[in-house]
């Protein structure tokens, strides 16, 4: 799986799903193209899925949002008869190594999560019309959704049969929705996951399963229905028209580097490093909401979330051993707090500012979950404001320039913080970056909000505990280097549990344990001879053989 990963797309390119719209209702029609696979050696028989399929997904709850804010309710069907989905492709995942098997796992619960808080956020609720088989990651895809309606036509039916048939975990997002999300009673859940032919029918909604088992003459019938019930509750009489999202200014050089519009990505391919530094705006922010929808997609705040994601994503899958990340800026503070301000103002009155907020909250936490290393430097000219200096408190440490430094005649290295780092930006425990990183000294929070809005340089934001370290010009880069130098050295692995474990003290929550159990047990599972040795189930599937087993516990 060498070939470059391209998680841009857009509806004339889809070929595994087709969108419907009738006023405030949207179907989503999964209808996999069998010959349609990422990578070369399997066929998407029966609905099933690799990450192809899922950026197009990712896609569409994307544009649904953005493009088509009239929209309250999401059917999500399938195009083939007697399956609705049935999960990732098992041959997919055989043949796969081991890093694109975790980090596909990690990018399909990431876009369940999208669309699963849609409705909370945006008003567009997903519901799940099941009909066929709806098994493993398709009963994900359906855990996700807000409702759950399924037919009862004698062979319909939902399973999570990953722990029979494949010795893995249901994709650790089924496993943890089934239990804190559908409050399935605990041995039910047990009987669920072990079983290889699913539940149906009545049954189904008495474990929780479901929400409605309708029969097969009056399932239509109910499901548009109830679909127009919810989308007209959720949008009401409001008229909205949406932006268009048009593709990603983005050029990839020979040597790794990547240019976008307002980031530009540097390889390190000898030492591990990317470097991403972002760029302030050029100009003031919009005058008006008429012009900030006029901008559409290239207004600042938009253009750069989309723009950070996409780079995100281009080195979780495609720059495997970059395995620090670097995050600088480049800009003039007042300019970057001008156009979040703006944003922020108009939240409460216009449908894309409040878009515009939760996009960067999703962006946010992509970045929270990124197994990388992570580092920001705060050097001189730099405009870490309000939701840009949210990655200072994503980062694993900081570093910012104190005082003068010789032959630099840029604006003094400085921080500032907004109302954008006490609240709309929450990471996945629920508790703000601030209230995550002063867990133990809450009233630290409160301190930091007193200056809220004042340029604070390296002095002042060492003391606010907003720095891990800063350096003057005789220590800087000897202090940046040597650090740089140690975690490479390190082991990628003994890293990767570390930085899952500190980053996110503080209350469980859904996201938290989906994400942890992906991170700890699903990343060892997919090492384990059970599973992926020669004799291991995942690679047997299919040839009539069962897995031969290690019996020991571990």
């Amino acid at each position: 799986m060498s070939k470059l990963i391209d998680f841009q797309t857009e509806p004339d390119s889809y070929r595994h799903w087709r969108v419907e719209h009738d006023g405030a209702v949207a179907r989503l029609i999964m209808d996999v193209d069998e010959q349609g696979g990422l990578f070369d050696g399997y066929e998407l028989k029966l609905n099933s899925y690799d990450l192809g399929v899922d950026i197009e997904l990712a896609d569409i709850v994307q544009r649904m949002r953005f493009e088509h804010p009239e929209i309250g309710a999401v059917v999500m069907q399938s195009g083939k008869d007697r399956v609705f989905c049935a999960g990732a492709n098992i041959k997919m995942l055989g043949g796969a190594p081991h890093a694109h098997k975790v980090n596909f796992c990690k990018f399909t619960n990431e876009t369940r999560n999208t669309y699963e808080n849609s409705g909370a956020e945006s008003g567009q609720h997903y519901l799940a019309a099941v009909k066929g088989a709806c098994a493993g990651g398709g009963y994900e895809l359906a855990l996700a959704c807000d409702e759950i309606y399924m037919t009862d036509d004698g062979t319909t039916s939902v399973a999570l049969p990953e722990v029979p048939l494949l010795a893995v975990l249901p994709g650790t997002g089924g496993l943890t929705r089934v239990t804190d999300k559908r409050k399935v009673r605990r041995d039910l859940a047990d009987v669920f996951c072990s079983i290889e032919e699913g539940i149906k029918g009545k049954r189904a909604k008495d474990w929780r399963l479901v929400d409605e088992v309708i029969a097969n003459s009056k399932f239509d019938e109910f499901v548009a229905s109830r679909a127009l019930e919810i989308a007209q509750t959720a949008k009401g009489e409001r008229q909205l028209t949406g932006i268009q999202l048009g593709a990603i200014d983005r050029s990839i050089q020979n040597d790794g580097s990547v240019s976008y519009s307002a980031v530009e990505v540097e390889i390190d391919r000898a030492n591990g490093i990317a470097t991403i530094t972002i760029s302030g705006p050029n100009g003031p922010p919009p005058k008006d909401l008429d012009e900030l929808h006029s901008l559409g997609d290239q207004t600042w705040m938009l253009r750069l979330a989309r723009e950070l994601d996409d780079a995100m994503l281009h080195l979780r899958f495609n720059e495997l051993e970059a395995g620090v990340v670097v995050f600088k800026s480049l800009g003039d503070p007042e300019l970057v707090g001008a156009h979040e301000k703006f944003v922020f103002d108009h939240i409460g009155e216009d449908w894309l500012s409040h878009e515009i907020c939760l996009n960067w909250k999703r962006v946010l936490k992509r970045i929270d979950m990124t197994s990388r290393s992570l580092v920001a430097l705060i050097e001189n000219g730099s405009c870490f404001v309000g939701v840009l200096a949210e990655l200072l408190f994503a980062v694993d440490r900081s570093y910012m320039m104190e005082g003068d430094f010789e032959e630099d005649n840029r604006p003094v290295a400085a921080v500032k913080l907004t109302s954008a780092n006490f609240g709309p930006f929450p990471m996945s425990n629920d508790l703000t970056r601030l209230e995550t990183r002063f867990l133990g000294t809450p009233e630290m929070v409160g301190e930091a909000h007193g200056e809220v809005d004042k340029l604070l340089e390296a002095e002042e934001a060492e003391q606010l505990g907003l720095v891990t370290f800063a350096y003057d010009d005789l220590d800087w880069e000897d202090e940046v280097r040597i650090f740089l130098e140690e975690r490479g050295s390190f082991s990628p692995d003994a890293l990767t549990g570390m930085e899952a474990n500190l980053r996110f003290p503080g209350p469980e929550t859904m996201e938290t344990r989906i994400f942890g159990r992906l991170t700890a047990w699903q990343n060892w599972i997919f090492q384990r001879p059970n599973a992926v040795g020669i004799s291991g189930a995942l690679q047997r599937y299919g040839t009539g053989k069962r897995g031969e087993y290690d019996r020991k516990r571990v």
